[in-house]
């Protein structure tokens, strides 16, 4: 394998996985596969592929963290919380949980240009793992250097109103997709249909005056292209693959990658094999079924390549332990750090080292240099 590359994970639910699956996130994989082995609430436990000393170990110095907190109505047939309210308390604890990784020295906020070169220089210096992990147990031990982080929210249910909203960019907010699965407050996402409701057009209004990232992974097709006409702002889609090569509604079309593109946008390779092939059956499908390999991501990114005409508008947004663990993922990723392997693979299909390097952090890091200038 050739020397480790920067990379920059546009999508990790690492609040979710500390507060809802109680992983700590400073652990190593080991340890916390271990502290689940006797659980058998969720098919997952003991299968998780991130963690810091993971992140640190495969050079993913730099990630898109999210807040996530899902409004189900009554008798609505997805998990969720009873009330908006609700959702933004969820959301609130997950911002705590942030706060208390910096307090830490684990983790440091990355708001604007100014505190983005700041985090990439002190990486800069930082030498590759050796692959000895660290073993973080106290503050007085605080693991070095810290994982930089955006904050994102994915799916708006729990902005309540949009005094809400401009809190949430106070706190640091950055990104934010409208929608998650099924019908959402604001918008409609995965295996959902219909426009984007009145709520939804106020919000992304609002996101535009405050300079919040829109995040169009998730949007249903009729959803996508009414936000698209509405917000001018900049936007991205941090975890979405090629629709054409694993037929199924998450995916995008090759319209919707052209139209993203068009904008200036980047789109992030996500690992969860669900998106990565065909014909994959949730809860009963294995990698070995499809034989699955890290490989297979390289075939998204040429598609998205030859549709731009250039390696500029793709990247990094894994998704890893959005929900699942290494029982869905690329045979040969057990670990984020497995991320590595990516460059080798895409150098052997004739990508430079300057589109290798775009690809796994710099065509991201780039965007966001042109939006906070």
């Amino acid at each position: 394998m050739s020397e480790p590359v920067f990379v920059f994970d546009v999508h990790l639910d690492l609040s979710m996985n500390a507060l809802e699956w109680n992983r700590d996130q400073r652990w190593t994989q080991e340890r916390i596969r271990r502290s689940e082995g006797h659980m058998k609430d969720r098919v997952d436990r003991g299968r998780n592929t991130v963690c810091f000393p993971e992140m640190r170990r495969g050079r993913v110095g730099l990630c898109v963290a999210t807040q996530i907190g899902r409004h189900s109505g009554y008798f609505h047939r997805l998990p969720g919380w009873a009330s908006p309210e609700q959702a933004w308390a969820q959301t609130q604890g997950q911002l705590a949980w942030y706060h208390e990784m910096i307090e830490a020295g684990e983790m440091v906020q990355i708001r604007n240009r100014k505190e983005l070169d700041a985090h990439l220089a002190v990486w800069s210096k930082t030498p590759a793992e050796d692959g000895t992990a660290y073993v973080v147990e106290s503050r007085k031990q605080p693991a070095k250097p810290p994982i930089g982080f955006m904050l994102s929210l994915e799916g708006a249910d729990s902005i309540v109103t949009l005094k809400h909203l401009e809190r949430s960019y106070e706190s640091g907010l950055r990104a934010l997709g409208p929608a998650h699965y099924g019908p959402g407050v604001y918008a409609h996402g995965t295996d959902a249909t219909g426009p984007l409701p009145a709520k939804g057009k106020e919000l992304l209004k609002e996101m535009e005056r405050l300079g919040i990232i829109l995040d169009v992974t998730h949007l249903c097709d009729e959803c996508f292209w009414d936000a698209l006409d509405i917000y001018n702002g900049p936007l991205w889609a941090s975890h979405q693959n090629c629709r054409t090569l694993a037929p199924w509604n998450r995916q995008f079309a090759d319209d919707q990658i052209k139209a993203v593109i068009e904008r200036g946008g980047v789109l992030g390779m996500a690992f969860d094999a669900i998106m990565m092939v065909p014909g994959w059956t949730h809860l009963k499908s294995k990698p070995s079924d499809f034989q699955l390999k890290i490989e297979r991501i390289c075939e998204h990114i040429d598609h998205i390549c030859q549709l731009a005409g250039n390696a500029k508008h793709v990247g990094i947004g894994t998704d890893l332990d959005g929900g699942y663990g290494n029982e869905q993922t690329p045979m040969d990723m057990d670990s984020i750090a497995d991320l590595q392997k990516l460059p080798d693979l895409l150098r052997g299909r004739g990508y430079s080292q300057a589109d290798i390097e775009g690809i796994m952090s710099q065509n991201f890091i780039g965007f966001l240099r042109r939006v906070w200038e």
